[in-house]
């Protein structure tokens, strides 16, 4: 019978990824943006009668969208659209059959566009935008038949997003965000703006969130006031009256949206490193859980039918589209999975926890190598974030280290999301000391369980992970073998100082002040420790990130390269903060697995060479 060679990386990184999608108004057409054919394009799917075509393409641009929007009556497709990774999004036309995006407003390459709502009739655009307020954005309304553009809001004080605009387009609820974790939602209204949260104090920080009008009168919203999971409240704007409607024991609220028809709440959850969905009804605030095909759920779309639609992943199942059928049955719109690759090839991880430095427990995720493929080594995974967390979600990234006999282990150290308010604050102002000191007891908790050994472990991490991987390779350079450093910060003034225009805000609060807190951003910053830095190190940066300038990683490499080490430097020309190119993603996966084997090598060839001493 025939045999065929195992899966290589291409098959790993054949899986698609859909980043979003949106549904006609009559649910005839399905739109998403997807890297189908290794660039990133607007595709679409006709439903006939619920049942979906093949996918074809819209555009060719091959860019990262970051909204899609039909037009009611399906007379156009409002879109945005990036540059190869700078995060520039403008808003553009596309007609329904696809082709050249136009331009909807004019722009300067450098300002940024936020969609939020399209008016029922179709004919307003409401959005936030950078132009002539780069740091706190203004929220706008453009009139897409009259050209009229019109500032609803000017942004001060903090950054400002438009949440929700009300049936009747007269009041409409903004956030001004201070941090992460400190939100504060208004109801614009006739008679001025009011918080959805009116007890809270001036200077009482908390969290609210995708705010919902559910009548002229109503705000649904999310908020974690007082609490350590977000749950669901509502605001009565005559009365300007709070009150909780619906809370869910240890499960954070993290969107919300509102069916008119049936008077129903959609909740999406997080809880550890998985998300839970319910219906809640308006009347009752009793929360009914709808079961979901995968853990993981990116976005949610209640059509005006009531039908559910949603984006989802699980650890061995890639981004796809799922319809909720007569309230029960998930019928899956899309057939993403990795070309000729079974889910018993895959790896679905053990949700595992142990004991930091101070005795708190930090909950991680740890992918074991199949026992045919497993080489002893094991691969460090910090997440990026650092307010996020590695779930259990899809990353060929993981799968194809796997496959090549690499156990995974993920850790949520202090700071990540789904574990509570007070846990995901705890890396504000200490982005090097306690988060470290989670990921060494995380290393140390694989010795003590065989799993790995500090002459068999590796450290690879991405933004705030790279950032990680970078200080642990400073401070605690013998625990491993050798680093791959992924667009992470190395220097947190230079940090500070070089992100987005709209991020500098919020940066005291997350990160900290450079001359009030001098000495901690020394302490913190990996470049501090370039003498301890003796571990062979891979470095790899996108051109054109606006989040993590090519200046971080430029001068941990000359830097080390001045010293002596061994660095090697793969810079993408065309890649932002991410992998927008399959081309791209493949070499750097590549790349990092055969930098990762020559150091398996050495480990060989010095005990040969000891040997001949010998």
């Amino acid at each position: 019978m025939l045999q065929f060679p195992k899966p290589d990386v291409e098959q790993y990184f054949q899986s698609t990824v859909i980043r979003q999608f949106t549904v006609s108004l009559d649910e005839t057409k399905l739109i998403f943006s997807s890297n189908l054919n290794g660039h990133y394009n607007l595709w679409a799917i006709d439903l006939n009668q619920g049942k979906p075509s093949f996918p074809y393409p819209l555009t060719y641009n091959d860019q990262v969208s970051n909204f899609i929007s039909i037009d009611p009556q399906q007379r156009h497709i409002l879109c945005g659209f990036d540059r190869d990774g700078d995060e520039n999004y403008h808003m553009y036309a596309l007609p329904t059959e696809g082709g050249k995006p136009l331009p909807l407003l004019e722009a300067d390459e450098k300002d940024k566009f936020y969609f939020a709502h399209l008016s029922d009739d179709g004919e307003r655009v409401y959005y936030c935008t950078s132009r002539n307020n780069p740091s706190f954005l203004n929220a706008r309304v453009y009139n897409l038949r009259t050209k009229q553009d019109e500032l609803l809001i000017e942004g001060q004080d903090a950054l400002h997003q438009l949440e929700s605009v009300s049936p009747s387009e007269k009041r409409f609820v903004y956030a001004k965000s201070y941090g992460n974790t400190y939100q504060v939602c208004y109801v614009h209204t006739e008679e001025g703006d009011f918080p959805l949260v009116p007890q809270a104090g001036a200077d009482e920080v908390h969290l609210s969130l995708s705010a919902v009008f559910v009548d002229e009168d109503t705000v649904a919203f999310l908020t974690d006031y007082k609490a350590e999971f977000a749950y669901v409240a509502t605001y009565h704007i005559p009365t300007q009256q709070y009150a909780e409607l619906c809370r869910i024991e240890h499960e954070s609220g993290m969107e919300l949206k509102w069916h008119k028809d049936t008077r129903t709440l959609y909740l999406v959850t997080e809880v550890g490193v998985e998300d839970r969905l319910y219906r809640i009804p308006l009347d009752t605030g009793t929360p009914e859980a709808i079961e979901m095909p995968t853990p993981i759920l990116n976005q949610l779309h209640v059509a005006k039918s009531g039908a559910l639609y949603i984006l989802n992943r699980g650890a061995v199942t890639p981004t796809n589209i799922y319809k909720l059928e007569e309230g029960t049955t998930w019928v899956q719109l899309t057939q993403n999975m990795p070309v000729g690759l079974t889910s018993e090839q895959l790896v679905d991880p053990e949700v595992v926890a142990y004991s930091s430095f101070d005795g708190m427990e930090i909950e991680a995720l740890l992918f074991r190598a199949k026992d045919e493929l497993a080489n002893g080594y094991t691969i460090f995974w910090p997440h990026g974030g650092p307010q996020s967390a590695e779930r259990r979600f899809f990353r060929s990234m993981f799968q194809y280290f796997l496959a090549q006999g690499y156990h995974v282990f993920a850790p949520n150290f202090r700071g990540s999301t789904g574990y509570g308010s007070s846990f995901v604050k705890l890396v504000e102002g200490d982005w090097g000391e306690g988060p470290r000191l989670d990921c060494v007891a995380g290393m140390e908790w694989l010795f003590e369980q065989g799993i790995s050994s500090k002459e068999r472990l590796f450290v690879v991490g991405g933004s705030y992970g790279g950032y990680m991987t970078l200080l642990l390779a400073g401070r605690h350079a013998e625990y491993f073998r050798a680093a791959v450093d992924i667009f992470g910060v190395s220097n947190l003034f230079t940090f500070y100082n070089s992100v987005p225009d709209h991020w500098k805000p919020i940066m005291k609060q997350w990160v900290g002040d450079p001359e009030q807190d001098k000495e901690r951003f020394i302490t913190d910053s990996p470049i501090t420790y370039l003498e301890s830095m003796t571990n062979p190190m891979l470095v790899i940066q996108g051109a054109n990130d606006p989040r993590v300038v090519k200046e971080e990683s430029d001068q941990i490499v000359e830097k080390l390269r001045q010293l002596g080490r061994e660095v090697e430097y793969i810079v993408l020309d065309d890649e932002g903060h991410g992998f927008s190119k399959k081309e791209n993603e493949m070499r750097v996966y590549r790349g990092i697995v055969e930098f990762l084997k020559r150091h398996h090598e050495q480990e060989a060839v010095s005990a040969v060479a000891a040997e001949n001493v010998d």
